[in-house]
């Protein structure tokens, strides 16, 4: 099945490179840096135990209500519009305090699918059924039913779920593109979590930009080149014109793994 919503650097156009390198056997599945989890949702079921992780708090509070609140998230989302002038009422609103969980989510989840690139910041002129979307949900909430949905830093996830038949899958902020995120993720951290994978007890696959740098991190490790389309090519293509202009419309990925 298909994410319910896009994100920075979503994996829609890899998640098949990705899967058919995943180990023969595994008896838990956790998406570290979860994002719009569409590796997780390529399949009914990946293990029987499945965990979905992110470090940004209002993803996950997003993921919390449609897994346990989606009639009401449905319900809130029915009085919403895609126009510009409530976008930018959302943006405006966002941190008030008073909201609850499900008014945040439901904001949250209009910002994700009416911005550019799911940026959740600039308005993208580009038509959304809100209706249809929100119908999506009562599809996704089957799917989480039994997923775990955490909220930490990726060392302390691992801790807690690394066993010997575990699949850890990684997508983390690709190096040198860090600012695009809203979590702060530094040069230190790629190294830190370098350091975190070389002692995993379970299996790891992990998708990085191609460069210097991360080659040269995870040189002991199974690396495969892969090439790939960029995300925002074809979805606004037209409707921006020139902004892909003379641009390269592939470039090239690494997915790593320590079997």
């Amino acid at each position: 099945m298909n994410s319910f919503i896009g994100w920075i650097d979503g994996k829609k156009l890899l998640r098949k490179e990705i899967v058919k390198r995943f180990s023969e056997k595994f008896n838990r599945y956790i998406e570290v840096f979860g994002g719009a989890v569409w590796v997780l949702f390529s399949k009914d079921k990946q293990a029987n135990m499945e965990v979905y992780n992110d470090v940004n708090g209002d993803l996950v509070n997003l993921f919390r209500c449609v897994k346990f609140h989606c009639g009401e998230l449905q319900r809130e989302l029915s009085f919403m519009l895609n126009s510009r002038e409530l976008f930018y009422d959302f943006v405006s609103q966002y941190n008030t305090r008073g909201m609850t969980d499900i008014q945040r989510a439901a904001r949250f989840f209009m910002l994700i699918k009416t911005s550019y690139g799911s940026d959740h910041k600039s308005y993208v002129c580009v038509k959304k059924d809100i209706n249809v979307a929100a119908k999506y949900l009562t599809d996704i909430q089957e799917r989480l039913i039994g997923v775990i949905i955490e909220n930490k830093d990726f060392q302390d996830l691992i801790k807690v779920y690394d066993k010997e038949g575990a699949l850890i899958y990684l997508d983390p902020p690709y190096y040198g593109t860090e600012r695009y995120y809203q979590n702060k993720f530094s040069e230190d951290d790629h190294v830190r979590l370098c350091d975190c994978l070389k002692n995993v007890k379970g299996n790891f696959i992990l998708s990085y930009n191609d460069c210097e740098f991360i080659r040269d991190l995870y040189k002991n490790f199974n690396i495969d080149e892969v090439q790939r389309n960029h995300n925002l090519v074809g979805k606004y293509e037209g409707k921006y014109e020139g902004k892909y202009e003379g641009k390269e419309h592939k470039y090239s990925e690494l997915i790593i793994r320590n079997y």
